[in-house]
């Protein structure tokens, strides 16, 4: 199997369209947090993202989008899909116990990927 680095998470997320990273991440978290995550005031609006002919979500909900992306794809490849939502939504060390969903809205991309990395690699406790 090839290694899933940060490139290619990156080259991943920026290939699909809006639709389709909201459709993942809201089938993956649920539409509340993928709202809390993106900044969305509206819960419902995450799910119309995901629709093919929804409504195309604004730049800083398509950035917090494909973060979210790059950090869901990269823990359910490397673990499952429940151990991926627990970290999303649990106190993290590596981001000043704020939750990840939460770094992601603040636009703290770079400190959840370091996160990510460093729970994938077996150091939560650094």
């Amino acid at each position: 199997m090839a290694k899933i680095t940060s490139v290619t998470q990156h080259a991943e997320a920026a290939r699909l369209g809006p639709h389709d990273l909201a459709r993942i991440l809201v089938a993956g978290l649920g539409p509340t947090l993928v709202a809390a995550m993106t900044g969305s005031k509206d819960r419902k609006l995450p799910s119309k993202w995901a629709r093919p002919d929804g409504p195309e979500p604004g730049d800083d909900f398509q950035r917090r989008l494909q973060f979210g992306h790059r950090a869901w794809t990269a823990l359910v490849l490397n673990e499952n899909e429940h151990v991926a939502r627990a970290w999303f939504i649990g106190g993290n060390p590596l981001l000043g116990e704020a939750t990840p969903i939460t770094a992601i809205r603040e636009d703290r991309g770079a400190d959840v990927m370091r996160a990510v990395d460093a729970f994938l690699a077996g150091y939560q406790d650094v």
